[in-house]
């Protein structure tokens, strides 16, 4: 008996009118795909249907024809527009039956929280003969677990977050690393500042970023550049060593930028070179970004926010006042200061870091004004903070 299919590719189907229309963000479809990369799948394709059967059929058909594995989310209600179930049959060429077991075990739902049950409910309990039913223990719809004659897998998963998330952990994921799940794949994300994208380019060079394996590519972030490395190993090496080779050479130019890797972010920077010290921030006209950015450390001892037009703003001498008095009144050993006054359509920051003896204090631009503007202000006093403590 030859070995299963192994599952490295996928592709993720969000099923819902409401998806299309901006009412409902589909988070799920980011969430799977990062566990998916994680265990070495390759998500080739996400993407938002309508609830109409011939839209959602031809999707997954094309699918299948791309991918091992296929997953949907959402339209596996009771009503007449939920029609994932029928799309996957339609797929399949296989007619779906009521299953008396997801029958009875839907009735005596019903039955214990006291709910009249509706016939139109019956629909939850179909499943085709290929199936298996995937248990929803927070909800009224069952998932689906499809296997195709050639190895390829259909999932199917209900929209609700907090129903989804929990089959996914409990029902699916201990099925697909059994079925034999992923390639040989790595990756390694550094995340930079103090450098635009565009000069990022220059200094990676353009040979390097057009190669394919290793990939390297760059992605603008409000809070950073990222630079990801990723590789699938073949016949003479493994893809942490193509991985590893790529940084050994990238390090070099790119290291005097490098505050963190894969998804830390700056609190997690700033703490490894604060090596357990305090901090007092204050920030005056950046509607508490800063604060927010930062979150609940305890190495952060106080965030404060001051509304510009208050009497007491003046009284410090700008961010340099500001940064001693915050490192005073918090008992910390650095404070850190952010002044941001909107003018015409962009943001000038005024930052200043208090460490031992000495107070340093820069002015920045934060391009853009409102939200955006008062972000990047939050994040120019991250950057300064992080080199100052460097």
């Amino acid at each position: 008996m030859s070995e299963p299919r192994r599952l490295e590719t996928a592709e993720l189907l969000a099923v819902g009118a409401e998806l299309l229309v901006g009412e409902t963000r589909d988070t799920n479809s980011g969430d799977l795909a990062i566990e998916l990369t994680a265990l070495g799948v390759e998500v080739r394709r996400l993407g938002a249907l309508p609830d109409r059967l011939e839209d959602v059929s031809q999707a997954l058909g094309a699918a299948l024809a791309r991918s091992d594995l296929v997953i949907t989310t959402g339209g596996l209600g009771p009503t007449p527009d939920d029609l994932t179930r029928e799309s996957i049959a339609a797929v399949c060429a296989e007619a779906p039956v009521i299953d008396p077991t997801l029958e009875a075990w839907l009735r005596d739902l019903f039955a214990r929280r006291g709910v009249a049950f509706s016939e139109a409910n019956v629909k939850q309990a179909w499943l085709i003969p290929s199936g298996t039913a995937l248990a929803n223990h927070n909800g009224t719809a069952p998932g689906w677990w499809i296997d195709r004659p050639d190895g390829r897998v259909i999932i199917a998963l209900p929209g609700p977050p907090r129903e989804l998330r929990a089959m996914w952990r409990d029902a699916v994921l201990p099925r697909l690393r059994a079925r034999g799940l992923g390639a040989d794949r790595a990756a390694e994300t550094l995340r930079l500042t103090g450098i635009g994208e565009s000069t990022l380019v220059d200094v990676i060079g353009d040979a390097i970023l057009r190669q394919r394996n290793p990939e390297v590519a760059t992605y603008a972030r409000v809070d950073a550049v990222d630079v990801r490395i990723s590789a699938s190993g073949d016949a003479t090496r493994s893809a942490r060593s193509m991985v590893d080779a790529a940084l050994a050479e990238l390090l070099p130019r790119l290291e005097p930028y490098v505050f963190a890797r894969g998804d830390e972010a700056w609190p997690d920077a700033i703490e490894r070179r604060l090596d357990g010290r305090t901090l007092g921030v204050v920030e005056i006209g950046s509607a508490g970004q800063l604060g927010a950015l930062l979150g609940p450390k305890r190495w952060l001892r106080l965030a404060q926010q001051v509304a510009p037009g208050t009497p007491m703003v003046k009284t410090q001498r700008g961010a340099r006042g500001w940064a001693a008095h915050i490192r005073q009144i918090a008992g910390a050993d650095i404070g850190l200061a952010v002044i941001a006054r909107e003018r015409k359509g962009d943001m000038p920051v005024q930052i200043a870091v208090s460490i031992g003896d000495r107070t340093a204090v820069v002015s920045k631009l934060a391009f853009l004004g409102g939200d955006q503007g008062r972000r990047r202000a939050a994040n120019l006093a991250c950057a300064e903070l992080w080199t100052r403590l460097g």
